[in-house]
């Protein structure tokens, strides 16, 4: 299974940004999607996931009403869209997948992507 995020790079605070990552057919199909950041000097942390048909979402606090996670069933894709970064937003995100139960826990995720650094300047 092969995860490939995109979309990171330098905006300024207050900007958008949209991460996409690309995932093989069966795991888009049949697996949650999650996103991940891990800032600089700390844990990585959740930050949102959506059930395989796109209908449960799951945010975390501190980015509710600035991301959201969406799917395209098409390509196979699943992305993010972060509105009103802040500079507590730079990070290196990483999409997962994996389970069948919606987890804000990083265990749970069976596959990841390789990181893709966001950076919110002040």
């Amino acid at each position: 299974v092969q995860l490939q995020a995109s979309g990171g790079g330098l905006v300024q605070s207050g900007g958008s940004l949209r991460l996409s990552c690309a995932a093989s057919r069966r795991t888009f199909n049949r697996d949650i999607m999650g996103w991940f950041r891990q800032a600089p000097g700390k844990e990585r942390e959740f930050v949102t996931a959506q059930d395989w048909s796109g209908t449960v979402t799951d945010y975390a606090d501190s980015v509710k009403g600035r991301f959201t996670i969406s799917r395209d069933m098409a390509k196979n894709t699943v992305y993010l869209q972060m509105n009103s970064l802040k500079p507590d937003d730079t990070a290196v995100y990483y999409c997962a997948a994996g389970g069948v139960i919606m987890s804000q826990r990083a265990p749970a995720y069976d596959y990841w992507g390789r990181g893709t650094l966001v950076t919110v300047s002040s």
